[in-house]
């Protein structure tokens, strides 16, 4: 007599059958890969700069102006509003806004 359990029959898996895929539904997926890449956020950049007293005060009267309209700014959106504000400037508004600007030296100020 031997000690060996009888064996199970082999089960035999059925192949796998894969429905055919409709036109739209092969449609629906580039759709979506589409939607995701317009959707994606804009890359934010940080970025550090120099500039006089003034001009800083300058964002903060600005800002205080935008507060008594009923606009809370920060001082990134005012910076943002002026670039788009140039952008619509031609060559010779441009040259004349830059011109009047005072020349300051790049880099951070030293300390006292």
């Amino acid at each position: 007599m031997s000690n060996t359990a009888p064996r199970k029959p082999a089960v035999r898996k059925s192949p796998v059958v894969r429905k055919p895929v409709s036109a739209k539904a092969a449609v629906a997926k580039p759709e979506k890969k589409q939607k995701k890449k317009a959707d994606a956020k804009v890359k934010v950049v940080r970025d550090s700069f120099t500039m006089p007293q003034t001009d800083y005060d300058l964002i903060a009267a600005l800002k205080q102006k935008a507060l008594k309209a009923g606009l809370h700014v920060k001082k990134s959106e005012l910076l943002r509003a002026s670039l788009q504000a140039f952008s619509k400037l031609n060559a010779a508004q441009l040259k004349r806004a830059i011109t009047s600007l005072e020349k300051i030296k790049t880099g951070r100020p030293k300390k006292d």
